[in-house]
């Protein structure tokens, strides 16, 4: 019969395993993970390169019909009475602000799609900070690509037009102001497509929405009453963008300042629509 005798632990096989490191969730941290998710998938290639291709190739194209047009001797389309080198090389920006707020969608609302984010809350468990930083990464992105673009456009596009009457160089009043102003719409567009998804958790419901504000709601109102039309039009997201890119106004349109004022409002609402969803339900 044997029998089993406890031996006491020694000192040296009582001691504890090294315990691993502690990381904190900071704000830092979050911001460099959704960097690099944002990164991480082709999706965001392919549809960046998109917008800048929309908003540099539909410039060129507007540039070199306005120049077709004129040296046919023809008389000029309506379309093109009142324009300008800056309107003919932004005229890609409605194209755009579809590729970028259709990614921002996609950043959100694909992490809900693949079930990615309840990893990415289980990590984040305060969960706004991972909505303020998906908003601003993806925001400073579109912003660099889309001022970018700007520029590349009005330089293409001036070029073509030079020596017509609706000749620009950067140095002239405004020009600089309305390539800055297109490059801060389109990030905000980019942000606001970025809530919409967190906001409706479905691609394509965040595409809907987006594509409804952007394009359908401007065409309902242009079947109201021209008595209504301008109580409402200026104050939509499109339209207020635009009188940021614009290098001439009138009574009809918002200044450059209050474009901003209005655009940012509405950013916030869709954020604020985000932040309450994300905090009250479940992923």
């Amino acid at each position: 019969m044997s029998t089993l005798t406890a031996t006491p632990d020694t000192p040296e096989s009582a001691q504890a395993a090294p315990a691993g490191p502690v990381y904190r969730v900071t704000g830092r941290r979050v911001l460099f993970s959704e960097w690099a998710k944002l990164w991480s998938v082709r999706s965001t290639w392919i549809t960046l390169g998109l917008g800048l291709l929309f908003l540099v190739a539909f410039g060129v194209i507007a540039a070199s019909h306005y120049r077709s047009g004129l040296d046919s001797g023809r008389p000029m389309e309506r379309d093109f009475v009142s324009a300008t080198a800056v309107s003919l090389s932004l005229f890609g920006t409605n194209f755009a602000q579809l590729a970028l707020g259709v990614l921002g969608v996609l950043i959100t609302a694909g992490e809900y799609s693949t079930g990615m984010i309840r990893s990415t809350l289980v990590a984040v468990p305060h969960r706004l900070p991972v909505l303020w930083s998906k908003a601003a990464v993806y925001g400073l992105v579109a912003l660099v690509v889309a001022t970018f673009g700007a520029f590349v456009a009005f330089l293409a596009g001036s070029r073509i037009v030079s020596g017509t009457p609706v000749a620009m160089g950067l140095g002239h009043a405004g020009v600089v102001r309305s390539l800055l102003g297109a490059g801060l719409y389109l990030g905000l567009v980019g942000v606001i497509g970025t809530a919409l998804g967190a906001l409706l958790r479905s691609v394509a419901g965040g595409i809907s929405v987006l594509v409804a504000a952007l394009m359908l709601v401007p065409g309902l109102i242009a079947l109201l009453p021209s008595s209504w039309q301008g109580d409402i039009d200026p104050y939509l997201p499109s339209h207020a963008g635009a009188s940021m890119f614009a290098v001439t106004h009138d009574s009809t349109t918002l200044s450059p300042a209050a474009g901003l004022l209005v655009l940012l409002g509405w950013t916030a609402l869709a954020l604020a629509g985000a932040a309450y969803r994300l905090l009250r339900s479940d992923a």
